[in-house]
């Protein structure tokens, strides 16, 4: 079965650069709603997209993705289920900073968790077991019984660190830190007969085209940031 991830669109927290995780977190930006708008008509356009084949939609308990989901939702007249699974790894005590330093720590943090150190935690927050089990656990069961395809609006470094880990084809860490992520972008992952995921496509730009991209933004999950000094 075939699994797509997308990211949330834009939040005024992703121009700043802000580690914005606690629910229920910014709302779409301007730019952010006009992502959202455009997901429909993106999605349709891709095989494996269409009305038939798109089983349920799956959205975290933060405003943005659900927000992100909602014109998806009434283009395909599904309701989305909401999973605090989904949310963003949570950043504990750097909540809401967007100094360098900071946004740079909480992403080797959670690509170390990719690369299997899984005992690492965030600074007051979760380690890599903890995030893995509440993601998984939902993936697993939106997943399981699917006669179709299923979307995931989830997050930036949730999405990065999941799908390097999990799939057979990525090389953790590494793949996470170099693999950027913008708003609305879409990952294609499918599970193999044997119960691996593989991954098949990685977006390098929101569904409705780079024209809806943000080059300005800071956008810490999003971009790859200059190493620290």
């Amino acid at each position: 079965m075939e699994l797509f991830l997308v990211r949330h669109g834009e939040t005024q927290s992703n121009v700043i650069g802000a580690l914005d995780t606690a629910a229920p977190g910014a709302p779409l930006d301007e730019l952010g709603t006009r992502q959202a708008a455009a997901v429909p008509a993106a999605l349709a356009a891709i095989p494996g997209g269409t009305r038939d084949e798109l089983h349920a939609i799956a959205v975290s308990t933060l405003l943005r993705t659900q927000q992100t989901a909602a014109p998806l939702a009434v283009a395909r007249g599904l309701e989305p289920s909401i999973h605090d699974g989904l949310k963003e790894i949570q950043a504990g005590e750097l909540e809401m900073r967007s100094d360098r330093h900071d946004q740079q720590l909480y992403n080797t943090t959670a690509w170390a968790w990719a690369s299997g150190d899984l005992d690492l935690r965030m600074p007051g927050g979760e380690n890599g077991h903890e995030f893995f089990d509440r993601y998984d656990a939902v993936i697993d069961a939106l997943t399981r019984d699917a006669h179709g395809s299923v979307l995931v609006v989830s997050h930036g470094a949730a999405i990065r660190t999941w799908v390097a880990a999990r799939c057979a084809n990525t090389d953790g860490g590494g793949f996470a830190g170099t693999h950027q992520l913008p708003n609305t972008a879409l990952v294609r992952v499918h599970r193999t007969r044997r119960g691996a995921w593989h991954l098949e496509d990685w977006g390098d730009a929101p569904l409705g085209g780079s024209a809806l991209g943000d080059e300005t933004a800071i956008d810490p999950t999003g971009t790859q940031l200059a190493p620290r000094e």
